[in-house]
């Protein structure tokens, strides 16, 4: 699947030259930063211990629970053009039913750091490394499962300012 420049412009169909697109060019280094962090949170040179497919299902599941269609539809495409189609079932699976093994260790942790990341224990951070995750590898999901609800405040502020400028 071919990246796009800029997800949150793709996503939201932005025209070059737009009055929008203009506006989010007044601050290149937060609109730079924001597609870099995408970048290196879900597809990394260096995975560690968490593979692509793993970092596209925890984006996935943040998308779902946020609301966010345009961006969960995104992190599926990453794990259909994976062939992670198990992976891709285990993530949108939001029915809280008990599920073993390690991703759905993952995707509990996903949804607790989330919904309430003060409920976030040193049992879930000792879970996580008995699976064989390091330090760096907890910061990077971590990391990612709290960046996704701000892409999806950053589409919904867009989409508005979209709609006010279109009325």
């Amino acid at each position: 699947m071919n990246e796009p420049e800029d997800l949150i412009d793709d996503l939201l169909g932005m025209a070059p030259g737009s009055p929008l697109d203009a506006l989010r060019r007044q601050r290149p280094e937060a609109r730079r930063h924001a597609q870099g962090a995408y970048r290196e949170l879900l597809m990394p040179d260096d995975p560690g211990n968490v593979s692509h497919a793993e970092r596209a299902a925890l984006a996935l599941r943040v998308a779902l629970r946020e609301g966010d269609a345009d961006l969960a539809a995104r992190y599926r495409a990453l794990l259909t053009n994976a062939d992670a189609e198990e992976t891709l079932m285990l993530a949108e699976d939001l029915s809280g039913d008990p599920m073993e093994g390690r991703l759905p260790v993952l995707l509990r942790y996903a949804d607790v750091v989330a919904a309430r990341p003060e409920a976030t224990t040193q049992a879930d951070l000792d879970t996580l490394r008995g699976m064989g995750l390091t330090p760096r590898d907890v910061v990077a999901i971590t990391q990612l499962i709290a960046f996704v609800p701000y892409q999806v405040r950053l589409l919904a502020g867009l989409r508005a300012l979209m709609q006010e400028a279109a009325a």
